[in-house]
């Protein structure tokens, strides 16, 4: 399996979870990667080693899965994981992926995103529990290249 597909997989989610992010509660947030209005939250990806079950063909093919569980950080100390997987879709490398955030003592965001070898993924964010239990919105996740990445997503309440 390709190494930006293992990441990708990984980090979505997250994007998501996406990616998708446990982040310590208290008043004032912009310490933590969350603007002011609680609207845009940011976090560091380092992203769990790949886990591949080959399901199709043998080698890339679609049906096979990748599962992931990162770790979310903030100012180097872990605040939350993401977890998922993706199904391959093709022989390109191309999955479509789902995950769930969670964001200690905050709650979970779901997302949904297409897998690439592209070291950018746009996601969307389906829904959430908890403090985002009516969360909609977008992140990006964007991977690094050394298993590692950062992930921003842009939370509605609606």
């Amino acid at each position: 399996m390709s190494k930006g597909l293992g990441i990708t997989a990984v980090g979505a989610a997250l994007v998501a979870s996406a990616l998708l992010i446990p982040v310590a509660a208290a008043d004032d947030h912009s310490s933590d990667g969350e603007d002011g209005d609680g609207r845009t939250l940011r976090f560091d990806v380092e992203f769990s080693p790949t886990s591949y079950t080959d399901l199709g063909d043998p080698g890339f093919s679609p049906a096979d899965v990748i599962v992931f569980d990162d770790k979310l950080l903030q100012d180097g100390e872990q605040v939350g994981h993401q977890v998922g997987g993706c199904v391959l879709v093709g022989t390109t490398d191309v999955a479509n992926c789902t995950g769930v955030v969670t964001v200690d003592g905050r709650g979970t965001i779901t997302f949904a995103f297409e897998n690439s070898q592209a070291p950018e993924k746009a996601l969307a964010i389906t829904g959430g529990t908890d403090e985002f239990r009516t969360a909609g919105g977008e992140g990006t996740l964007v991977e690094a290249g050394d298993d590692t990445g950062t992930l921003t997503l842009s939370v509605d309440r609606r």
